[in-house]
């Protein structure tokens, strides 16, 4: 039995795309509840979960933990929930472990949805995180949360959605996961190099990219999408890093529209 919570929330028809999403750096389930409910009408399988150290998945992470790891959770989901091959949904650090699991075990990724990702961390994102970091170590748990939208959101946004901005800050203080465990996970990304070995991501590839990212810059996709064979950018104007939450509407069309295609690909393939 997993030692990690996931959830199936629907279940499709046995012929219906599965749809597998995986967190940025918080790893909470809840971050694509923006997206699940537009999967499911349309008929997907779709699972979430909450990464190993995160939110329903209690656990001490070693130091040197690693995004390999990370995508060793993600088979044995697959292998309990007997799901062959997955069309693969990561923000940010999720992109950097759906990259990993296409690379270590192609036959279980259908395809990738890559948010935000980088095929290794951008000097402009280590400063942001070097940053994060001194928040935590010097200031506490509070002032890193209370400065963790500033990177995820625009700030029209933030204005505009005030009581949610605020909700969003309160939970995460008061589920925070420690701070051994956000300092080991912050390593693993920052170590993750994917360069080498992007050629062999035989996967159909979506690459997201939000230009007005503060701390992923829309140029770690484009480095992306020189690297993988079968990829393709989608360049969002406005959204920020969360590009997902704060234009639910048009990322959601554009996510839909791939996995369709790609299903459609691999069915007929078969």
């Amino acid at each position: 039995m997993s030692t990690v919570f996931y959830e199936v929330l629907h279940r499709g028809q046995a012929d219906a795309p599965v749809v597998l999403f995986s967190s940025g750096l918080g790893g909470a389930a809840a971050y694509w509840r923006e997206q699940t409910g537009a999967l499911q009408q349309r008929g997907a399988t779709v699972i979430v979960y909450d990464q190993r150290g995160t939110g329903r998945s209690p656990a001490v992470l070693p130091h040197d933990y690693t995004i390999a790891q990370m995508a060793a959770d993600v088979r044995e989901i697959l292998d309990e929930t007997a799901v062959t091959s997955c069309h693969f949904v990561g923000h940010a650090l999720g992109g950097l472990v759906g990259m990993q699991l296409a690379m270590d075990t192609p036959d279980r990724v259908t395809s990738l949805t890559l948010i935000n990702a980088w095929p290794s961390v951008r000097a402009s994102t280590r400063r942001c995180f070097d940053a994060r970091l001194r928040l935590l170590e010097h200031a506490g748990v509070e002032a890193y949360v209370e400065a963790q939208p500033i990177f995820l959101y625009p700030p029209v946004w933030m204005e505009t959605h005030r009581e949610r901005v605020e909700a969003e800050v309160r939970h995460a203080i008061e589920t925070f996961p420690g701070a051994p465990n956000m300092l080991a996970r912050i390593r693993a990304l920052t170590l993750f190099d994917a360069h080498e070995r992007l050629a062999s991501i035989i996967a159909p590839t979506l690459l997201v990219a939000a230009a007005d990212d503060v701390l992923v810059p829309s140029s770690a996709s484009a480095l992306l999408e020189a690297g993988l064979p079968h990829a393709r950018l989608y360049t969002m104007p406005y959204g920020g890093h969360a590009c997902n939450v704060t234009c639910p509407e048009p990322f959601n069309a554009a996510l839909a529209d791939f996995i369709s295609h790609a299903h459609a690909r691999a069915v007929h393939a078969d």
